[in-house]
This record gives C-alpha cells, structure tokens and sequence, in this order.
C-alpha cells in the first residue's frame, strides 16, 4: 500500500514525487514517459534558473532530484484507477497497486488536424513533434500549421533544416512572444499565411501538397514536403472521469489552490488541470500543491 500514486511522470508528476519523498510518504510514479511532452521541446528560456536548457536537460534534473529521495519511479502505462472503500486501485497492464491516495498529472495529447488524409500520412509527411522529425526535412518545403507560441518556436526550429517554412493560421495574426515574433521576422525562411485553413493534404508514398481554403497567390494547392500541426492539446482525462473527477467545459480537472478536486484523497497538477496559463513552472508550482495536500490528507486518515 502507497500512501500516494502519482500518474504521470512529466514536470508535474516529478515535482510532486520530490515533495512526496521530502514528506516521507511512500511514493510511486508512474509515466508512460518519463518527462512528458517537455522532452520534445528544444529549449526552454522561461524556467527561473536557467537562462537556456533543454527540455530534455531540465528533465533529468527533476528526475535526478526527485530520485535523491525514497520514491519508486515506473516507465509503465496505467490502464485504469478505481476507488475501492478508503483506497485507490491502480492497474497496469501486468499489475495492480494500491495507494491512499492519487494525483493526476497526465498532461495532454495532441490536437490533430481533422483532415481524412490525417492519418494515412502520419510518420509519411505529418508529423507533430518539431525535435523528434525536424531533422528529416534537410532543405525540404515545410508547413507548420497553427499560430501559438508553440508552432512559432516550431517554425524557428525547422527553419534551421528546412529550405522554406510556412506558418499557416487560421486566425488574423499569430500569437507568439514578443521575443519569438521577432525572431521570426528576422529570418527570411520563414512565411505567415493567416486566416487560412488546410482542408486536403495529397500525396501518394509521402506528402506532396497541401489544399487551403483560402488562396495564396492566387493558388489554393501549396506544395510542401512536410506538415507540423502545432494547434494545441487535448487534456488525457480518463482516468479522472473514471473516479468522478470534476472537470470543466474544456475536459480539464478543476482543482482549488492546493491541488484538491472535488474526490476527497485525488488530487491533480500540470497541464491536465484547469489553469489558464500553462508552463513548467507552473506545472511545477502544481505538483509541489497537489503533494502537500496529499500528505495532509494521508496524515488526516
């Protein structure tokens, strides 16, 4: 029996683990990945402390702190999490493990296109990680599709690989920092195509072309030879509407200041929960909550 199970082994989930171990509950992580979605990101310049490191880099050091502590820390999938009485179940797909309490700390999934060639091209031309793909496209035609601060750091990243980048948003302008926009601007590699919509993706063994709802020169078919779609997330909720999980319009758990939700003994931080603004520090800031509101409660029992 584990006085707390941390389900997602990102920034949040680390974080959480730490402050668990500091509090000498007995702790198990479990992530399908370790690090989350930060691994994929090429650098990070907003983590107080740092002034440039990797996802990666920052990753390992949350690991590495967390693991000076006595926590278990599992590369596993979960496939389900009841409450049975005063306790939680938590199965993977080989065991099951008992906790007094849980926090959830799954993050988010990417949102996909919604084109029908979507799928048949993923891995053959669309893509959805930047750093994991980018390198493949050497001097090749690539389209980033979406505006947030994200696909901005995508299109900067690629224009290093790439001969030419799009950046195709459906909205009037995109929405990256300051300090991102211009560095967008500063490179000729880069085109913002605004208040467009890709509607058909074409190609036979690989991507040869785009479709668009709004002509670019005069022309509705851009060719390119890959797609990133960098247009947001989509929470990974399941296992907090498996336990009566309060969650809000979006499908995001709604939690207080401390992390709690509205099922005494769960508790939830990261990019999973219904904070406005989302970041590693924040997620961070989360994780430490949700563990010190665990702790109470297993001492409460």
């Amino acid at each position: 029996m584990y006085d707390v199970i941390i389900i997602g082994a990102g920034v949040a989930g680390l974080a959480a683990a730490m402050y668990s171990g500091r509090f000498e509950m007995k702790t198990l992580v479990i992530g399908e990945t370790i690090g989350g979605t930060l691994i994929l990101t090429d650098s990070v310049e907003n983590y107080p402390g740092f002034k440039k490191i990797s996802g990666m880099e920052l990753v390992n050091k949350l690991k590495e702190h967390a693991l000076d502590y006595n926590i278990e820390l599992r590369e596993d999938k979960v496939k389900s999490v009841k409450k049975s009485g005063s306790k939680f179940i938590v199965s993977t797909k080989e065991k099951k493990f008992e906790a007094k309490s849980i926090i959830i700390s799954t993050g988010t999934e990417f949102k996909k296109l919604g084109v029908p060639e979507e799928e048949e091209f993923k891995n053959k031309g669309v893509h959805y990680c930047a750093l994991c793909d980018g390198y493949f496209y050497k001097e090749k035609i690539i389209a980033v599709i979406g505006g947030s601060d994200s696909a901005a750091k995508d299109a900067l990243l690629l224009s290093k690989y790439g001969k030419k980048v799009y950046m195709i948003y459906r909205g009037e302008e995109i929405r990256a920092e300051p300090i991102n926009y211009e560095r967008i601007m500063k490179t000729n590699k880069i085109e913002i195509i605004t208040k467009t919509n890709v509607t058909k993706i074409n190609g036979d063994k690989s991507v040869k072309s785009i479709e668009l709802d709004n002509p670019y020169k005069g022309k509705k078919e851009l060719n390119v030879d890959g797609i990133f779609v960098a247009i947001g997330h989509n929470p990974s909720n399941q296992f907090a509407k498996e336990l009566g999980v309060e969650l809000n319009e979006k499908g995001y758990i709604k939690i207080d200041r401390e992390g709690k939700t509205n099922v005494a003994g769960v508790f939830a931080a990261g990019d999973i929960v219904d904070s406005k603004w989302k970041q590693a520090i924040t997620g961070v800031a989360e994780g430490v909550s949700a563990s010190y509101s665990a702790y109470q409660y297993v001492q409460g029992k």
